[in-house]
């Protein structure tokens, strides 16, 4: 009989198996399908890959059930079938290759992939049920890999030891930065899993040999108690050509690094993303007869020739505000914040016209939407380096998850950085297909909370991607708040979901009922953030009625829909003035924080609000306009 894991590991290396999913599509299958419904639809094949592995020189074989989980199945309507495609998982492995070789089950990370907010519950039960229904099959041990936050794999490893004394690796997804996705460096994340119950720690996924050979040579400790460190990278990054992804590292490459990772402690060498039987069997051929050497790896760990940065200090390059912030600004008195959209043309002459007069009546900030209701309109970031460089106005930037993907984002957020902008609100957008260009795609790579979890990262000096910035950006981050629902509590639950994942403030959708404002006030004075509540002056009766009865998140009472009936022009909108002036005597009663929007950049309207603000606040603005 082969010893146990444990057992085997102090003493040998041992040869992972090579990747599944590009496998699979490099033998034909598609993008797009749930590879792990192929335990059901295609045993054959499943175990085929795991023999050609094993005869490769594997003896260390995964189950392909890295996301057979509920919150990953669900995705193909396969949420019913997790029991069953985990355990011909670990059947189809274990039929494949006998006894001789040690097979796990592998888990993957819930939350990374699109990065989809999934609640810690949810987590905790969708892990547990696969955990549980892995370790009540025959299983050597338990793989977590490809996780991206040390939160995640925490949470994962604690639901293993909560049941079972199997055998844990854990493995995280990295680029060779040195740190986890939050932040993390990898030797305080290593060491956290260790004490929490891991048997082996390590890296996978997301960067090939070099990268992963960085990271480790940064983690490894060069102390008498090492622990087994497992890898399985990349084939280097991939390509995509003729319609084809392929991937550049070859299997003499992966041999020549296996020994390096090998004298620096690991003792589970396989690999991920484009790895092939030929990559396995060039591993397993170079580490032919290695016999582990604990103070070759002390050697090797300690070497100064490639250490990784690790999380910068808390105050290295942090940036001063030179101003105070609207958070401030707001727990000392009564501030007031005015949207002015973005052109939808080339013409910046009216939006500056407005972005002077309304700098003259005295508000403390300029918002601008992110190509609201998915309108494509002029950049706002363009604008609001435009607005802080001509007037001096602090200009508040809106960031939608509807346009950019995470690479995009992060840019977007480190150019705002760069221009010295640095209050911003976070939004989820609406989808493209309702805007002026309905072909166009929605990204939503990241959901409200996670934008904001990962802007407040920067301010840590942490790229999205666990990266060291060098420099930490200085990102005031609002949230926003839609009270006109039929259950306000739920909604205010949301928002403290928010407040949670690092809004410093929170700007609602504009408000048209002083009794609403007052239920608001009620709902939300246990936050600990500052609000400002919006109000957006009619223009017509009918204005009134297309946001009433046509634009998400907002509601008009009856009251205001029959004052502005038949209303149109000056008429209009000097009703919609006199509604927003009791507006903002219901508001300013409980509120410091106004938020006011301009319709169709009728600024005029804005500016009389924001004067009557300064009237109720027995305060007067006497700064000129800029000459």
């Amino acid at each position: 009989m082969k010893p146990g894991l444990r057992e085997a590991l102090r003493s040998q290396v041992l040869v992972g198996d090579g990747a599944m999913g590009t496998y699979l599509y490099q033998m034909g299958f598609p993008i797009g399908i749930s590879y792990e419904e192929l335990n059901l639809l295609r045993p054959d094949v499943i175990m085929d890959v795991h023999r050609r592995y094993y005869e490769a020189g594997a003896r260390l074989i995964e189950t392909n059930t890295f996301s057979a989980n509920r919150e990953k199945l669900s995705k193909f309507g396969l949420e019913g079938e997790v029991e069953a495609i985990n355990r011909a998982g670990v059947e189809l492995a274990r039929r494949a290759v006998g006894e001789d070789a040690y097979v796990v089950g592998a888990v993957g990370s819930i939350r990374a992939g699109k990065r989809k907010n999934v609640r810690t519950n949810k987590v905790k039960e969708d892990l547990r049920e696969q955990i549980s229904i892995l370790y009540d099959t025959p299983v050597d041990g338990l793989l977590l890999e490809s996780f991206l936050d040390l939160d995640e794999m925490l949470i994962a490893l604690k639901e293993v030891r909560r049941i079972s004394d199997l055998p844990v690796i854990c493995q995280f997804a990295t680029e060779g930065a040195g740190v986890t996705q939050d932040g993390v460096p990898l030797k305080e994340a290593f060491a956290k899993l260790l004490d929490a119950g891991a048997d082996v720690v390590g890296l996978n996924c997301r960067s090939g040999p070099n990268g992963l050979l960085r990271s480790l040579e940064g983690a490894a400790s060069a102390e008498a108690e090492h622990p087994p460190y497992s890898v399985f990278p990349n084939a280097g990054l991939a390509d995509y050509v003729d319609g084809r992804y392929s991937f550049p590292a070859t299997p003499q490459y992966f041999g020549e690094t296996a020994r390096r990772f090998a004298d620096l402690g690991t003792r589970i060498i396989g690999g991920c993303c484009g790895t092939t039987p030929e990559h396995i069997a060039a591993v397993a051929g170079a580490l032919a007869g290695y016999v582990p050497d604990p103070e070759a790896a002390k050697r090797a760990a300690a070497a100064p020739a490639a250490q990784v940065a690790e999380r910068a200090p808390a105050d290295a390059g942090a940036a001063v505000p030179a101003v105070p912030s609207i958070v401030d600004l707001v727990r000392q008195r009564h501030t007031v914040i005015v949207e002015l959209d973005p052109p939808k043309d080339l013409d910046i002459g009216k939006f500056m016209e407005g972005t002077e007069a309304l700098k003259k009546a005295g508000v403390d900030a300029l918002t601008m939407a992110d190509n609201s209701l998915a309108v494509t309109r002029m950049s706002n970031l363009a604008l609001g380096s435009i607005v802080k460089e001509r007037t001096g106005i602090r200009p508040l930037i809106h960031i939608a998850c509807r346009d950019r993907n995470l690479i995009g984002t992060q840019s977007h957020m480190m150019g705002l950085h760069a221009l010295g902008i640095d209050h911003v609100l976070a939004v989820t957008g609406d989808p493209a297909r309702f805007g002026d260009l309905p072909g166009s795609s929605s990204v939503y790579d990241l959901t409200s909370f996670e934008i904001i979890r990962m802007i407040k990262q920067l301010n840590e000096g942490i790229a999205f991607s666990g990266k060291p910035l060098k420099k930490q950006a200085n990102f005031i981050v609002g949230a926003a708040f839609n009270p006109n629902v039929k259950y306000l509590d739920k909604a205010v639950q949301r928002l403290e979901r928010k407040v949670e994942a690092g809004a410093d403030y929170i700007m609602t959708q504009p408000v048209y009922n002083a009794e609403l404002i007052e239920q608001v006030y009620e709902a939300t004075k246990h936050l600990s953030v500052p609000i400002f509540i919006g109000i957006m002056p009619l223009a017509s009766g009918n204005n009134a009625e297309y946001l009433h009865n046509e634009v998400p998140g907002i509601q008009l009472s009856d009251d205001v829909r029959q004052r502005m009936s038949g209303l149109r022009g000056e008429e209009g909108r000097a009703m919609g003035v006199q509604i927003g002036r009791e507006l903002l005597d219901a508001a300013m009663r409980r509120f410091n924080g106004i938020y006011l929007m301009t319709p169709f950049l009728a600024y005029e309207m804005t500016v009389q609000l924001t004067e009557y603000v300064w009237e109720k606040a027995g305060r007067r603005h006497l700064s000129p306009l800029p000459k």
